[in-house]
């Protein structure tokens, strides 16, 4: 079976990994691509700007999570240094997890069980900010999943090796002053092969790299189960 098949068939229901009261049906699918011509009309460098247009989006939708984001090209990492490069192909403006985008303080929650692999607050400007990594191992087979734009409170009296239920609270989501400077959310990202990274792991791929990081980290949806 390989890893994709796998990651789906780990349960026939969506998993949850953020806000445990809030029922599926207060998701909406939101699209952030540098296709989306409504981003046009705020500024970007703006975590205020951005944390406006979402809190709108939902509000105009009755709804109270945001969803989305896995392969799409965005232009928001644009204003960064930290993603940019002279040659284009090598700039890093695809996106390599789910994001989902609700109010800062909301609970997330560790998609299986398993242990604290690693943690670290990201500060580079756009980074993940508070971030942890857990280690899972069912059914033999090992992989991450990584939980990035926490608060500062989340990584606070956290260890290596900790032992996390399925859906055990493990943080909070960040606000703009620690989670690189965005609108308050999760970015959720499942990892296969880790390498040597602790507390971190490149969440948005460039053009050249697309094809590894497409297959050492799938699409969370196969988890989530959301689209």
């Amino acid at each position: 079976m390989d890893f994709k098949t796998f990651l789906f068939e780990l349960s026939p229901n969506p998993t949850k990994v953020i806000a445990p009261t809030v029922d599926f049906s207060a998701y909406v699918s939101m699209d952030l691509s540098k296709d989306n011509s409504a981003l046009q009309r705020f500024d970007h460098s703006s975590s205020e700007a951005w944390t406006d247009y979402i809190n709108a989006y939902l509000q105009n939708r009755n709804k109270s999570i945001a969803y989305g984001g896995y392969l799409e090209v965005r232009s928001i990492y644009n204003r960064s240094e930290y993603f940019r490069n002279q040659n284009a192909a090598d700039s890093r403006n695809i996106h390599l997890g789910v994001d989902l985008w609700c109010a800062a303080e909301t609970p997330v929650l560790a998609a299986f069980e398993g242990v604290v692999h690693s943690f670290q607050n990201n500060t580079n400007y756009g980074d993940y900010g508070p971030t942890i990594i857990l280690k899972h191992c069912i059914e033999t087979v090992e992989f991450y999943t990584l939980y990035g734009h926490l608060s500062m409170a989340s990584i606070e009296g956290v260890c290596k090796n900790d032992q996390i239920s399925e859906g055990q609270v493990i943080g909070w989501l960040g606000n703009s002053e620690v989670n690189g400077d965005y609108a308050p959310h999760l970015h959720f990202q499942i990892i296969k092969n880790i390498a040597n990274y602790e507390g971190d792991y490149p969440g948005v791929s460039s053009q050249n790299y697309l094809a590894f990081y497409r297959a050492n980290c799938p699409d969370p949806n196969l988890v989530l189960k959301l689209y």
